[in-house]
């Protein structure tokens, strides 16, 4: 398709889809500014219990704010918990603008995760975006040729300033790397979506389109599959949904909706302290034991509690887990 040409946006649903459900996993934390190692290895476990494919040192694990033997340790305490079982990782490449790519720093984040037995997600930088189309693929190829699956990333710049939502030319050609399984959309724009959707359908049907609009969870219905950090707030809730779908039970219109209203709640301005919310509402459900965000990491106010409360009561008593 070209870039000019009209998505028929009801051809794309899939009713009665199985659903790939990735869930960006929060590090939590304790009230002294340390990660919560126990907490981090049961919700890691929970998640994957549940029927979702954890993802760790993401946006949600608070990857930017970690140095590099946090991240190994966060990659060593996953592959503890999982025994076996899948997960992805971010590989995250800290640069500034102007800074050529660092390849040889994402080869070596690409190790990392790989040695721990994830596969990576591979994270934007300054040195990637600011290259011309051309480079930018042959970038991600060079990544593919050191591993066997990778999947990538368009991050809009209102999440982080090195992002970028590439031109539908230039996904295509994320398309034709073998090694790219799949890549997550994080611009928050459903047309944008809904394209990369059609286009996929005509050239690659097996690749995934992850959505990660956390304002737009019901992009499932059109195809799409999912890597969300919304989801670590209530993963078997999430998995509960994806089922629904997939047996065409009309009650996941319900537990959709209430799912996207926690969304629009914890992914407010500022919205990195939606990581924070994530905090209080996995100790309201008892999951893990303290509140607590990263030291960096914008707060929430003490307010939010009782709404969060109201919610997780909610999910809880419609659709007990």
């Amino acid at each position: 398709m070209n870039n000019n040409q009209t998505v028929d946006t009801p051809s794309l649903i899939r009713t009665k889809r199985e659903v790939s459900g990735i869930s960006a996993t929060l590090l939590p934390f304790t009230p002294q500014g340390e990660p919560d190692w126990d907490g981090f290895r049961s919700h890691v476990s929970r998640t994957a219990d549940a029927g979702l494919t954890p993802a760790v040192n993401m946006d949600t694990g608070y990857i930017n704010l970690l140095d590099d033997d946090t991240r190994l340790e966060v990659l060593a305490a996953t592959r503890d918990a999982l025994d076996g079982r899948d997960f992805v990782a971010g590989t995250f490449v800290g640069d500034s603008p102007g800074d050529a790519l660092n390849l040889d720093e994402y080869r070596r984040q690409v190790d990392m995760v790989q040695d721990h037995g994830g596969a990576p997600v591979v994270f934007q930088s300054y040195g990637m975006t600011q290259q011309g189309p051309e480079d930018i693929l042959a970038s991600y190829s060079a990544i593919g040729r050191d591993c066997p699956e990778f999947i990538a990333f368009e991050l809009g710049t209102m999440f982080a300033p090195f992002g970028q939502i590439y031109d539908l030319e230039t996904y295509a050609g994320l398309l034709d790397i073998p090694q790219c399984t799949g890549a997550k959309h994080s611009s928050l724009d459903r047309s944008l979506e809904w394209e990369r959707l059609a286009l996929r359908d005509e050239r690659r049907p097996n690749f995934k389109v992850y959505t990660g609009n956390d304002l737009g969870i019901d992009m499932i219905i059109y195809g799409s599959d999912y890597l969300l950090g919304l989801s670590t707030f209530a993963p078997e809730h999430f998995a509960l949904r994806d089922a629904m779908w997939a047996s065409g039970d009309p009650d996941f219109h319900a537990l959709n909706d209430l799912l996207q209203y926690l969304g629009f709640f914890a992914f407010r301005d500022p919205v990195p302290a939606y990581k924070h919310s994530a905090a209080q509402f996995l100790e309201i459900r008892g999951r893990i034991d303290h509140n607590s965000a990263h030291p960096g990491n914008p707060k929430r106010p003490g307010t939010d509690v009782p709404i969060l409360r109201d919610i997780a009561q909610r999910l809880q008593e419609r659709w007990p887990v």
